[in-house]
């Protein structure tokens, strides 16, 4: 498939712009495979945004490790198929995957099974030039043909808006699954944080609730905080329409160092103020979590 094709129906191995796309050698055939789709995946959480910028992979990552630090059995899969950060904000950017009984191996880090696009192509700086289609299918694969093994949650870092990636995501995966949403405090990301809200909403997914990030700046030096965007959009939004308000964070240096080190700010930065927020964040998610499975067992009980 040459790079401006239109294909429909998904890819052709022979093409540049299919190199590493697992989708290669099987493309066209018909998947084999029996189970549902991610059926050893308890409950799968979209993190999502209205926009680009408010550091929705940053808040994916550390939500995945400090999961897996608390003892879940955690995955965390990369779907921004044109924009992979999640290799380089782990410093598993120079990692490839290996196959095993004709599933793709995710790349382990500790306890924490990660994957992404970026672990197939062949330099981690190769663009992949695909059309909705492609992404379609290749999500799917992540899902079906990526050996996660039982997790207790699977966390899914979303390209921003409301397009190919996480309605392939939400169409295709079995179980529980549920939205979170990032946004920053100033109205023109709360405006778009609405787009997303409705978006889930005539999905019929559930939301867990929205993430407030770069709330304010406070000074390592003086503890002074100043509020650099307006402040309260996440919160204002949340109560608007009527979904969890899971917490704010604010713009701390330490993330944007661990990030480009590679290292989570919640393990670099563990006994920080801003480690606890994350801490808490986490808390609420899996509290809501339970409470919605509750919900789903009255609801199951009282139609049966």
């Amino acid at each position: 498939m040459s790079n401006n094709s239109n294909t429909e129906n998904g890819c052709s191995s022979s093409g540049s712009a299919c190199k590493g796309c697992p989708s290669s050698a099987t493309c066209g055939s018909k998947n084999t495979d029996s189970a549902a789709p991610g059926s050893g995946i308890h409950h799968t959480i979209v993190v999502m945004s209205g926009k680009g910028g408010v550091g929705k992979s940053t808040v994916a990552v550390n939500l995945a490790v400090e999961l897996s630090a608390e003892g879940y059995r955690t995955g965390l899969l990369d779907i921004d198929i044109h924009g992979p950060s999640i290799p380089t904000m782990l410093r598993l950017q120079h990692e490839r995957t290996l196959s095993e009984d004709k599933k793709i191996l995710p790349i382990e880090l500790g306890d924490l099974k990660v994957m992404s696009i970026g672990f197939l192509l062949e330099n981690h700086n190769d663009a992949v030039i695909w059309r909705g289609p492609m992404k379609h299918g290749v999500i799917g694969q992540f899902i079906t043909e990526v050996k996660w093994g039982e997790l207790d949650y699977l966390i899914v870092d979303a390209p921003p808006g409301t397009g190919d990636e996480p309605l392939s995501i939400f169409q295709q995966i079995e179980g529980r699954k549920s939205a979170l949403i990032v946004t920053t405090p100033q109205e023109v990301a709360a405006a778009d944080v609405r787009k997303s809200i409705n978006f889930c909403r005539q999905l019929g997914v559930e939301i867990s609730g929205i993430v407030e990030n770069m709330s304010g700046f406070v000074c390592p030096s003086c503890n002074c905080r100043t509020e650099i965007f307006s402040s309260g959009g996440g919160e204002k939004t949340a109560d608007e329409f009527n979904v969890n308000f899971l917490g704010s964070l604010p713009i701390e240096p330490g993330i944007g160092t661990s990030c480009d080190k590679g290292t989570p700010y919640v393990v670099s930065y563990s006994k920080t103020v801003t480690a606890g927020l994350f801490k808490q964040i986490v808390e609420r998610l899996i509290e809501d979590v339970k409470h919605g499975e509750k919900r789903a067992e009255t609801k199951t009980g009282a139609t049966a």
